[in-house]
């Protein structure tokens, strides 16, 4: 299933690009939960792409919009249980569901937190309040905040920008009371998004490490001439938006 992932991604994306200073440090113990910012639909995507790459010994499961998971109901096959954090029920279902993922040391927890698709450059984040009480159900967890960010460089296709933050632990953040708690999770992932948001704009692929990439170049008779162009001239074709044929 991640296979089909990575394929549907690298034909629609031309790639899906971490930030060198953004690796994740492995936990040393407990299970994880990242939180993130939401920008965009294919968030569920890089989190399949990223939780196999980054945590393969874990299992990993998140929240969905209970509506959204009827829609895509292949996203159930693969970790995603649907709620609905606009009403109390809803949320207390999620913190249930929640509590019974983190009793697991191998497992992993990846949330929106945002809970609704927001701007990158959106301050304050407004995260979810539910997010602050995920270190009481599981006091052992490891926290990490994940910036994510879309946008178009030289290609027809989007790229995707992610970056991983500062670990902290649950037992660490329950010296807080919540609102502080909630304000540190903010804090730290609006830090992260400001870095990586730096790096984007730079447009410097070596600031980045390229995890996945999709096909350069425009396809269709564009390509086909510029590939002609540059066998005429002896030149082997690079269909990169930079790639001459001569």
């Amino acid at each position: 299933m991640v296979s089909t992932f990575r394929r549907y991604f690298t034909r629609h994306m031309n790639a899906l690009r971490i930030a060198a200073w953004g690796m994740p440090a492995a936990p040393a113990s407990g299970p994880v939960i990242v939180y993130s910012n939401h920008p965009a639909w294919w968030d569920a995507a890089v989190y399949i792409i990223a939780a196999d790459r980054f945590l393969p010994s874990y299992e990993s499961y998140a929240p969905i919009d209970a509506a959204m998971l009827k829609q895509y109901g292949v996203f159930g096959r693969i970790g995603a249980f649907g709620v609905d954090l606009e009403s109390p029920r809803g949320a207390a279902d999620f913190l249930r569901a929640s509590a019974e993922i983190l009793s697991s040391p191998d497992r992993a927890l990846w949330i929106t937190a945002q809970g609704h698709f927001s701007d990158v450059r959106e301050r304050p984040l407004g995260l979810k309040a539910g997010v602050a009480r995920l270190p009481e159900l599981a006091p052992g967890c490891t926290i990490i905040p994940l910036a994510i960010e879309y946008g178009f460089w030289l290609e027809r296709g989007a790229e995707t920008f992610i970056a991983f933050g500062k670990p902290m632990r649950g037992e660490d953040l329950l010296s807080l009371a919540r609102p502080a708690r909630l304000d540190r999770l903010e804090g730290e992932l609006a830090t992260t998004l400001d870095r990586l948001s730096a790096d984007v704009q730079s447009r410097d692929p070596a600031r980045f490490r390229a995890l996945l990439e999709g096909r350069a170049g425009v396809g269709g008779l564009y390509d086909g001439w510029r590939r002609v162009a540059a066998a005429l001239r002896g030149r082997s074709f690079d269909p990169s938006h930079e790639g001459r044929p001569s």
